[in-house]
């Protein structure tokens, strides 16, 4: 039986629900708790700790947005997945933008029904760790700086213990923000393993470019903790498949500096803010967050930025369902060379793309 399994089922059609909670509970081992009513549901998720929740969202006593904004009231990052009659797409745009996780339409395909319930409960899993890491960062610091008060002492005491000391509290802090990266990551199913994907691709761009192992090295890093600042933003924001608001854009402009803050404290890694902090700049100065241009851009983070925006292209985000083809994206960056684009890095993507 899995670790996390339980699961709250809100359906007024008792024929269907019958099924499917049987299916849950026989073949994919869930503890599942079936509520007939949306009010009952509500009552159920306010006094229990359920992983997923099963709805049918148009109640006969609460309509879709009372009963998905209700869960969300109780807790913000729970999952929904939504059973539908029929796929209507202006109907799940709605579904999306009040923050359901998925669907699946009538008549219900178990393997489907399954798959998402799976993943499901893994983000759902994902989102509580990061929360947790979240919460515990400041203490997490706290605890740092102790060490480093520590280590210190010992370095008096004596000098030949200096590099383990200082290799184990380096170990210490990348594993930390390593883990919360990926966590930051997997809060949206769209973006999950995201960092990693611009790292595979930077890499050889610059392997291309005739960077040096060290420089190499220092562009995978920085790939791996980029979206780091991404903790200051909402979950609503990221996850958002309308349009954003310029408020909204406002936010997402400050991810770049708030992941330099998050990483100042950690000096060995100067070189790897630089260009987390420039990620996002525009080769001809109409990037964030400060307007740089040209080469005032460190080359690893005009590097990061290409592979960045080729990732995203290519992939499916909740604002964009359909990714764009591989030919599709190549023709951007193209059009973008010499505004977006440093032409010399787009000119190494191109020679590179059929290793990536």
């Amino acid at each position: 039986m899995p670790e996390n399994n339980k699961i709250l089922f809100i359906c007024d059609d008792n024929e269907l629900s019958r099924h499917l909670v049987e299916q849950l509970m026989v073949e994919g081992g869930y503890f599942v708790s079936f509520q007939p009513t949306a009010k009952q549901g509500l009552e159920s998720f306010r006094e229990n700790d359920f992983d997923l929740i099963i709805i049918k969202p148009q109640m006969p006593d609460l309509n879709s947005a009372e009963l998905i904004k209700g869960l969300k009231r109780i807790d913000s990052d729970c999952i929904i997945i939504a059973l539908l009659d029929e796929h209507k797409q202006e109907l799940l745009e709605y579904l999306f933008g009040l923050g359901i996780f998925d669907f699946v339409t009538k008549p219900i395909n178990l393997e489907k029904l399954f798959f998402l319930v799976k993943k499901g409960i893994e983000i759902h899993t994902l989102i509580q760790d990061n929360r947790m890491l979240t919460q515990g960062l400041k203490e997490s610091n706290a605890a740092l700086e102790k060490q480093n008060s520590l280590l210190a002492k010992r370095i008096e005491d004596s000098t030949k213990n200096l590099t383990r000391l200082y290799e184990d509290l380096r170990s210490t802090y990348m594993r930390t923000i390593k883990v919360l990266a990926q966590a930051i990551d997997a809060r949206d199913h769209y973006t999950h393993s995201h960092s990693e994907s611009v790292a595979k691709y930077a890499t050889v761009i610059a392997a291309e470019m005739g960077l040096s192992a060290r420089e190499i090295e220092t562009i995978r890093q920085a790939c791996e903790l980029h979206d780091l600042g991404k903790i200051g933003v909402e979950d609503c924001i990221l996850g958002k498949v309308t349009p954003l608001t310029e408020e909204e854009w406002k936010q997402i402009r400050k991810h770049p500096t708030i992941a330099a803050h998050i990483l100042e404290p950690l000096t060995f890694l100067n070189d790897v803010i630089g260009l987390v902090r420039q990620h996002h700049e525009h080769f001809d100065g109409t990037g964030y967050p400060e307007g740089r241009r040209g080469e005032d851009i460190h080359l690893g983070a005009r590097i990061i930025h290409l592979a960045d925006a080729y990732e995203a292209m290519i992939s499916a985000r909740s604002y964009r369902k359909v990714p764009l083809t591989k030919e599709a994206a190549v023709e951007e960056i193209r059009k973008n060379s010499g505004t977006q684009f440093d032409p010399r890095v787009v000119e190494a993507f191109l020679k590179v793309l059929d290793k990536l």
